[in-house]
């Protein structure tokens, strides 16, 4: 019987094993973000959370022991600095994995480890667009395009102060699976946070209510100089502002079922065929 098996061998020598390890540990603390398959990535967090443990204690012992398994003296000063400082209020959980497909080649799970509130943190942008996606969809159900462009997204701020405070179950602007990432982000981070994020959010509404007038411009310029050119069409599974049918479904196209149950109310939709026209329709 295997017990005390703790990591994986990977195919090498302990003393191997442990040397890469140990860089990518490094590494992860150098860049806050890495690429590497998805089974290392998981003993790289393992591992990184121990020594983020230890850059916390902050003690002579502590400070010995990560010293001996980093490979960087900068790694090493990140981590009793920067990280202490950053991760002091967090009980643990400094690490996150995506899951990034296959890598071409041999068909490996690739996967990328990050350090949890980096400056290049992926939920903290992903979060950011689904927040300005739906508050652009609620704002497109009330208003015209051009009002909105005109007068831009307000009340941000407003609207992820108060989802941040709703519980899992209550209705307010975003979904649920939206206010919980929300809440995830925020809950160890500054008071600062909350208008960062609101910032990032409304500068992405922003984008998406411009993209469609970019692509009309585009297009009529071209039709100008020759009549015969199509218009642009959006790749399967692309969702424009307000629609609110899944992307598998979308990706489907005429194959797939109905565009929405039918005691669904439709909702206004913003693309490049019907920007700034009539043909966006408001309750």
């Amino acid at each position: 019987m295997k017990h005390g098996v703790a990591f994986r061998k990977f195919s090498r020598t302990s003393s191997h094993r442990m040397l890469m390890l140990r860089n990518l540990v490094t590494s992860l603390f150098e860049h806050e973000q890495i690429k590497t398959t998805l089974p290392k990535a998981r003993d790289t967090a393992r591992l990184a959370e121990k020594i983020i443990t230890l850059g916390k204690k902050g003690d002579h012992g502590s400070h010995s022991r990560a010293s001996a398994f980093l490979l960087k003296p900068t790694a090493l000063s990140k981590l009793f600095s920067t990280f202490a400082e950053r991760y002091a209020s967090r009980p643990g959980g400094y690490t996150r994995i995506h899951k990034f497909g296959n890598r071409q080649g041999d068909n490996a799970p690739h996967a990328i480890v990050e350090l949890v509130d980096n400056p290049r943190d992926l939920r903290w942008e992903m979060t950011s667009r689904a927040v300005g996606w739906e508050i652009l969809r609620e704002k497109l159900k009330k208003q015209r395009p051009e009002a909105i462009m005109n007068a831009g997204v307000e009340q941000t701020v407003d609207v992820v102060r108060a989802e941040r405070n709703m519980d899992y179950g209550e209705k307010g602007v975003l979904r649920p699976i939206t206010r919980w990432n929300l809440q995830k982000v925020l809950r160890y981070r500054d008071q600062d946070a909350v208008h960062a994020i609101s910032k990032k959010a409304a500068g992405y509404a922003d984008e998406l209510l411009a993209t469609p007038m970019a692509f009309k411009s585009i297009h009529e310029d071209l039709k100008s100089k020759n009549p015969q050119t199509r218009q642009p069409r959006t790749n399967a599974g692309h969702k424009v502002p307000g629609e609110t049918r899944p992307a598998l479904v979308l990706a489907q196209g005429r194959l797939g079922r109905g565009a929405s149950p039918s005691g669904r109310k439709k909702q206004p939709i913003f693309s490049m065929e019907n920007a700034l026209t009539e043909s966006v329709k408001h309750p």
